[in-house]
């Protein structure tokens, strides 16, 4: 069977026709975009660079330390106390109002005992609120011991 001269045929000498190939092959791709990478992850800690200037000198304050926070803990007993010093029932609104006194916008931490009921802490809670604090939050242990504080509650 002979074929024309305008004729032509992907048989090969064995009368085979080969199939045409319809992957694309992506390692030539993934190769030049690892380089580039490599290029770029070398190259962007030298583009942050800026243009030198001379800083002009200001006579305003440094901004403050952050504050300690106050700390209210009740223990497993129901005793309240204000850091480490004992916080009497009859005394306690007056005490944490003279805190207070000194900056209403700083955080009041609430610690207490997992054996004290709820509504003794919720009460600790109250009289903090009720002293003039903004800021209340309850401070609990992470279950992998490290300590975990929960989102401030909402100002009175």
């Amino acid at each position: 069977m002979g074929m024309g001269p305008l004729q032509t045929s992907t048989a090969d000498e064995d009368g085979f026709e080969a199939a045409p190939l319809s992957e694309i092959n992506v390692t030539p791709m993934v190769d030049v975009m690892l380089v580039l990478l490599i290029i770029f992850m070398v190259a962007a800690p030298l583009m942050t660079v800026g243009v030198p200037v001379q800083l002009p000198k200001t006579a305003a304050a440094k901004t403050s330390e952050p504050k300690k926070p106050v700390v209210v803990s009740v223990d497993k007993d129901g005793n309240a106390f204000l850091a480490k010093e004992p916080l009497p029932v009859d005394g306690a609104l007056a005490r944490l109002k003279a805190a207070a006194a000194e900056d209403p916008t700083q955080t009041v931490l609430v610690r207490g005992d997992k054996d004290v009921p709820y509504g003794k802490v919720m009460e600790v809670m109250g009289l903090v609120g009720q002293a003039g604090f903004a800021k209340v939050s309850l401070i609990a242990n992470a279950p992998n011991g490290a300590p975990a504080t929960t989102a401030p509650a909402a100002p009175r």
